[in-house]
């Protein structure tokens, strides 16, 4: 099994105006988003529309379902109908692809056309999160059964329309999903740190990006004590942090535009504080945070994006042994904080403090971290959204209104200055988390407030969104890939450099 997925996406194809009887002849599927108030109307410009109409007067319909039918051809192309609100949000729109997408994998189709009738509200948004879940359903995840045979997958994708969404974006942004969520899947037998250090070497020279390594004696040079506590009870000395640059063509600036910082732990036993069997089980996606800043990064390189960017990825296990951390250690952080440890568990933060204050030395205009850092924010948002930690309130504000241009939603929660009577210490700058877990994902933060600078806007997203079971939106594994596509209209469209300059 390679590293990395496999690089080829469907051909995409534009059709544009109406899809004829014929053309839909020579797919396997058609797929069509309305709104719940469509009149038959507007379903007879699709392929045999009557076909369409007699599906659409079976009963009611209700916005967030799906039917389907077949046509009345040779190849009996499957047809899909799925219903949104007329001011639908982009999530429920993905949800409804997702679930459009999870009705044409049972026939496992090679082709099919995406349709959003001119007439309806908002065709482009609707076909963007068609192509997205299309995109996202033609993508494997690591499977190692050995009698299972190459399944058929998506090859050919027709957008039919007058109007389509950004392709480039589109695509950039669905390929860092796949990345992320293979990457996130992948065994932690497979995915150990040397592993997971070739593959980002193989993804730096791939895409152009300028690689270091800071393995543990470069880290301890640089004084990254707490990162140290953590990698101490791996049997290898392995562990680091990776460092990738990407400037875009003739760009000379040496301070980076924006920071990506992602928490690694790629196999989590809890340390000392030994995590039970349940808790255990799936540790090995506790590394989605690095994968979501990796193929962030990846897919601005790929859309040639104007700005500099970083990414900072600390990759590491936490595992249980004779040379493992222990509570009451006191250590020093790479910017000097002392730490008194109180839970091997809470490894995440230990491991960002020394990445974010590493990264924070180049002076970003932005610096945003990815972990999978609390079981708070999970119980809190549950897994529908993740929760977001800003250090300036209009970033927050830029942040959730992303989050809702996107599909992947995220909550804005506090980050007042009065919590950190909770992580007070008598013997240390700080605890490294309170002794209950109340509130846990809000006093993360501020623990790792310690480690960023004020001047620098500085946001954390806490990923209870990573995992969920059955997919969330328009991704229908476990693994979600959260985070890409997020970071993307953050920093792409909805210009979050420019505007905390222009609200300076």
């Amino acid at each position: 099994m390679p590293l990395l997925p496999p690089l080829e996406t469907p051909r995409i194809d534009r059709h544009r105006g109406v899809l004829s009887a014929r053309a839909a002849a020579q797919l396997d599927a058609v797929l069509a988003i309305v709104p719940e108030t469509a009149e038959q109307g507007l379903l007879a410009a699709l392929p045999e529309g009557e076909r369409w109409q007699h599906l659409h007067a079976r009963s009611k319909p209700r916005a967030g379902t799906v039917r389907s039918t077949t046509l009345a051809n040779a190849r009996q192309t499957l047809a899909v109908l799925g219903y949104v609100r007329t001011q639908a949000s982009a999530f429920e729109r993905l949800l409804v692809a997702g679930r459009m997408l999870k009705e044409v994998a049972s026939r496992e189709v090679e082709s099919l056309a995406l349709v959003a009738p001119a007439a309806s509200a908002s065709p482009e948004l609707s076909l963007d999160a068609l192509l997205s879940a299309a995109l996202a359903q033609a993508f494997t995840l690591p499977d190692f059964r050995s009698a299972r045979g190459a399944p058929k997958r998506i090859r050919r994708i027709v957008l039919a329309g007058a109007t389509v969404p950004d392709l480039d974006h589109c695509v950039a942004a669905a390929r860092g999903n796949n990345l992320a969520r293979w990457l996130t899947a992948l065994p932690p037998n497979e995915l150990d740190a040397p592993a997971y250090r070739r593959a980002i070497a193989q993804l730096a020279r791939r895409h152009g990006l300028a690689m270091r390594w800071l393995d543990e004696r470069a880290l301890k040079r640089l004084g990254a004590n707490a990162f140290l506590a953590v990698s101490a009870g791996n049997a290898r000395r392995v562990a680091g942090i990776a460092h990738l640059r990407y400037r875009p063509p003739r760009a000379r600036a040496a301070r980076p535009d924006l920071a990506l910082v992602g928490k690694g732990i790629l196999f989590d036993t809890g340390g000392v504080n030994l995590k039970p069997h349940r808790a255990m089980l799936d540790m090995h996606t506790d590394m989605a945070g690095s994968a979501v800043a990796l193929a962030t990064l990846v897919a601005l390189a790929e859309l040639r994006a104007p700005l500099a960017a970083d990414a900072w990825l600390a990759i590491t296990e936490n595992r249980i042994g004779p040379t493992a951390y222990r509570p009451q250690e006191v250590v020093r952080a790479a910017n000097g904080v002392t730490i008194q440890v109180v839970h091997t568990d809470a490894e995440g933060r230990m491991v960002l403090a020394d990445t974010l204050a590493l990264a924070a030395r180049t002076r970003p205009r932005f610096m945003l971290d990815f972990a999978t850092l609390t079981g708070a924010c999970v119980y809190a948002l549950t897994e529908r959204m993740s929760g977001v930690f800003c250090n300036r309130p209009q970033l927050a504000e830029l942040l959730v209104a992303a989050g809702r241009a996107s599909g992947e939603r995220v909550w804005s929660f506090p980050l007042d200055e009065d919590f950190d009577t909770d992580i007070e210490s008598k013997v240390a700058d700080v605890l490294q988390c309170a002794v209950d877990g109340k509130g846990d994902h809000i006093l993360a933060t501020r623990f790792l407030s310690r480690f960023v600078p004020a001047d620098i806007p500085w946001a954390h997203v806490d990923l209870s969104s990573a995992t969920r079971s059955g997919g969330l939106a328009h991704i229908n594994t476990d693994v979600t890939g959260f985070g890409v596509r997020f970071a993307l209209e953050a920093i792409l469209r909805q210009r979050i450099l420019e505007r905390l300059e222009e609200r300076r």
